[in-house]
C-alpha cells in the first residue's frame, strides 16, 4: 500500500466514524488526516520529480561516456600516428635517446636524453652543435657528437 493509499484509508476511517468535527477531538483528528493527505501528495510529487531527474542524469551520463570515448579514441589515434612518425628506434644506437617534439617552429627540433642520474633533459639543435651540456640535476658534463649528418645519430 502506498502512502497516498494509506492517507485515503485514514480519511475513509474518519468519515466512517462520523466524528463530530465541531468538537475539539474531531477537529484535531480531521486536521491530522488532512495533513497526512497533503504530505502524501507532496511525497508523491517529490518521488516523481526524483525519478525524472534520475532518468535525465542517466541520459547525460551516457552522453558524456560517448563523448569521452570519442575523445579518447581520437587522442589514441593521434598519439599512435605521432609516435609512428616521430622516429624509428633502429636509427639510434643509444636507447636512452629520443628525438623530441617539434614545438611549432619547423627549424627547431627538441631532443631528449637521459642522464646517468636518471634526469631526462631536453635540448635544441644549438646545444647539439655546441657538443656538450651540463646536467641540471647532478652537474655531470654530457657530450654529444654528430657522426653522420644523414642519420643524425648521437653518441654519449
Amino acid at each position: 500500500m502506498t502512502i497516498s493509499e494509506k492517507a485515503a484509508y485514514l480519511k475513509g476511517l474518519m468519515d466512517g466514524l462520523e466524528l463530530d468535527t465541531e468538537k475539539a477531538e474531531g477537529k484535531m483528528i480531521s486536521a491530522l488526516v488532512e495533513l497526512v493527505g497533503d504530505m502524501a501528495k507532496r511525497i508523491t510529487d517529490i518521488e516523481e520529480t526524483t525519478i525524472a531527474i534520475s532518468d535525465e542524469l542517466d541520459e547525460i551520463e551516457e552522453d558524456l561516456d560517448a563523448i569521452e570515448d570519442y575523445i579518447l579514441d581520437e587522442e589514441d589515434e593521434d598519439e599512435d600516428d605521432f609516435e609512428d612518425d616521430l622516429f624509428d628506434e633502429d636509427d639510434f644506437e643509444d636507447e636512452d635517446f629520443e628525438e623530441g617534439f617539434d614545438y611549432g617552429d619547423e627549424d627547431t627540433t627538441i631532443y631528449e636524453v637521459e642522464c646517468a642520474c636518471g634526469e631526462i633533459i631536453n635540448f635544441d639543435e644549438e646545444t647539439l652543435e655546441k657538443g656538450s651540456m651540463t646536467c641540471p640535476n647532478c652537474g655531470e658534463l654530457l657530450e654529444f657528437s654528430l657522426e653522420d649528418d644523414d642519420e643524425e645519430e648521437l653518441e654519449f
